[in-house]
């Protein structure tokens, strides 16, 4: 770590430490990160969602354990070897933290004797001490922490600061028995855990966009499911004129100006068409034809959507649907649970999940800067990272492979977390038992495996993207979807603008 990498750092730590006293805001709190080379893939935290499960549906009860007798063994002697240890997490509050927290109480730490220390924390929370951490470790001391929950914007930043998987998967003496790194969705191995072609976490949490409509208005109207985008949009029209009257538009969008909500849709639309935000030199490329028939798309969509979507976000988007209000929307996976939950539900059974409508066109990884991949199936996921210098990195081990193991992995997504990171969690008997309308169902995995597989989309990972896609794009972009300006005006302003924050000549 060199001198100026250090200053940098000890300014984020400062920073987020007055952004959560309430002396600065969280727009300065970004631009002090993003100018540091600290950015935020998360669509939590990019929409302010500061320490708040992004959760629609209440806690479903813990699937029952699968543990093997080796398994239970090996943490009972080799864990327990470690008896009295407490180790700590610092991570984000998700779904997934949330549920395997409480299985650490009911199983974990009863076998093994370690606590875990799991307080779930908002993001700029854990840049802070991840930052603080590394500094530590830079001065030839421990740190604080064993594990972090790593932003996939971080990955550039802090590789280094890990123990690579591989190296850890050699330490055959603490080895959980059927780990099976293999087991993980490549895809997600690739795009939140990997830098520079090494594997520094594990995949931990995936949202992602799939499609989400009432298959009994489909069926009333005799229409089939769309796709492509020339269905897809020829459905959402049917949808509207046949049912305005009573109260259910078309669709739904997330489009409140100024929040990552509307830059997520945008971008969608966007690479759907053939468009992107960085060029292969990686300067901004906005006044592009694909960028410009992604938001003339997401124009005539919106004729077909109430007046409320210019003041929603996701959670509006997502409410929308689950009321009854909306026929067909693309929006993120997590949600789509909700709208089997009999307690909030209008639509418990109606809806159904499928894949996205095939893009109109598509530009490669190749095409594109900063490892931008388009695909409208956008992902924010995050990884696990078992820290350099942490203090307790034996146990911390042992214990991370028991949190994303098979077992653990499919507990929590029978359980409600939906974050199917691992291959078996599709296939294993307690989460396909949730295949059905019911609390934490589980019946749109399939869909959401087949948008990760070969449909994903990841945003650029530049430290400064976040204040990028909020403070210009989705800013801009409001000032198009309230008529103030039309596309091409949009995508000039956005481009010359994100030049000048870039200082890109």
């Amino acid at each position: 770590m060199n001198d100026l990498d250090r200053q940098q750092r000890v300014h984020v730590a400062e920073m987020a430490g007055k952004y959560r006293a309430g002396a600065i805001d969280r727009r300065r709190f970004l631009r002090a990160a993003a100018a540091a080379g600290f950015g935020f893939a998360s669509a939590r935290f990019s929409a302010g969602m500061r320490g708040v499960a992004a959760q629609s549906t209440p806690a479903a009860p813990l699937a029952e354990s699968g543990l093997t007798d080796q398994q239970r063994h090996f943490l009972r002697e080799v864990g327990g070897s470690f008896k009295g240890t407490r180790i700590r997490v610092v991570s984000e509050n998700t779904p997934p933290g949330e549920i395997i927290g409480r299985m650490i109480r009911e199983e974990f730490t009863p076998l093994t004797g370690i606590e875990v220390d799991w307080t779930p924390v908002s993001l700029d929370e854990v840049l802070a001490k991840t930052v603080a951490d590394t500094l530590a470790g830079a001065d030839g001391s421990k740190g604080h922490v064993d594990i972090f929950y790593w932003d996939q914007a971080w990955l550039a930043r802090f590789a280094d600061e890990s123990v690579g998987v591989a190296e850890l998967l050699d330490r055959r003496e603490f080895a959980y028995p059927d780990y099976d790194f293999d087991d993980f969705l490549p895809q997600l191995v690739e795009a939140t855990a990997s830098y520079d072609g090494r594997v520094v976490g594990v995949p931990f949490d995936i949202p992602i966009f799939i499609m989400l409509f009432r298959r009994d208005i489909l069926d009333d109207l005799g229409l089939a499911v769309p796709t492509t985008m020339e269905d897809y949009l020829d459905v959402v029209r049917a949808i509207d004129e046949s049912r305005r009257g009573s109260g259910v538009r078309g669709t739904a969008g997330q489009w409140k100006t100024g929040h990552f909500s509307l830059q997520c849709e945008a971008s969608a639309w966007m690479w759907a068409h053939g468009g992107h935000h960085f060029g292969p030199d990686n300067r901004p490329d906005y006044v592009t034809d694909g960028n410009r028939r992604g938001l003339e798309y997401m124009l005539e969509l919106g004729k077909h959507m109430g007046p409320e979507s210019s003041g929603w976000d996701w959670n509006g988007q997502a409410e929308a649907l689950t009321q009854g209000r909306a026929g067909i929307v693309i929006s993120w996976s997590e949600f789509f649970p909700g709208c089997d939950d009999q307690g909030h539900s209008k639509v418990v059974g109606l809806v159904e999940a499928a894949d996205c409508p095939r893009e109109a066109a598509l530009l490669s990884t190749a095409d594109c800067g900063f490892h931008e991949t388009p695909g409208i199936s956008r992902q924010g996921g995050s990884c696990l990272a078992l820290s350099r210098h942490a203090p307790n990195p034996d146990p911390a081990w042992i214990f991370m492979q028991w949190a994303t193991s098979a077992d653990v992995t499919a507990r929590a997504n029978a359980s409600g977390a939906d974050t199917p990171v691992r291959r078996s969690s599709f296939t294993d008997p307690r989460v396909m038992a949730k295949n059905a309308p019911m609390l934490g169902t589980t019946r749109h995995f399939d869909v959401t495996r087949r948008a990760i597989e070969g449909r994903m989309g990841t945003s650029p990972h530049l430290p400064a993207w976040v204040s990028l896609a909020t403070e210009i794009n989705a800013t801009e972009l409001g000032r198009l979807t309230t008529g103030q300006q039309g596309v091409d005006a949009t995508l000039r302003a956005i481009n010359e603008k994100t030049v000048a924050f870039l200082a890109v000549d």
